[in-house]
């Protein structure tokens, strides 16, 4: 049977947790913070305000992603990506499929999502109009989760332009 390569090597082992500072300023430390704020955002935005139908879609999409990313964001400050079995020695190959696959399709699809929202309560910002207007809240989420969602589409190029260049580690 082949034999898993060992994990790529995380910060010096210490016996407190210490923080991984190459990892914070390398570019996908910078652009995981990035998501972290702006998928903070989307999901604040759409639970602050009423929303139905396939909104809760999008905020479940959005919280899902953002409580994934903090999790690969802290194991990588961290340097304890080593202790996630089965996925920690395939750190950076776990962070590209994350990247484009979960971030990219499902902040891709909740923005899409509460685009169409937004269009459909577009008639409501006219002055006058009494009642509850949802559409600048639903457009605020929507272009949280586009920018979103190219911050992850830009994570996943650099993960994989690593992998092609047959790196192992994520800096």
């Amino acid at each position: 049977p082949p034999s898993v390569p060992p994990p790529p090597p995380g910060p010096p082992a210490r016996g407190s947790l210490s923080l991984h500072r190459a990892y914070l300023r390398s570019p996908l430390g910078l652009l995981r913070l990035g998501q972290l704020v702006l998928g903070a955002a989307f999901w604040v935005t759409v639970a602050a305000h009423k929303y139905e139908g396939a909104a809760h879609f999008a905020l479940f999409a959005a919280v899902l992603v953002w409580l994934l990313t903090l999790a690969l964001f802290g194991l990588s400050l961290l340097g304890r990506w080593a202790l996630v079995p089965w996925l920690g020695s395939r750190w950076l190959l776990t962070n590209l499929v994350h990247d484009l696959a979960l971030g990219v399709g499902l902040y891709a699809a909740a923005t899409g999502i509460m685009g169409y929202k937004a269009g459909r309560k577009s008639y409501c910002n006219l002055p006058g109009y009494s009642q509850q207007c949802l559409y600048g809240a639903y457009l605020s989420a929507s272009i949280c989760g586009g920018i979103t969602a190219f911050l992850y589409l830009f994570s996943g190029l650099y993960c994989l332009l690593r992998r092609c260049r047959d790196q192992r580690d994520i800096i």
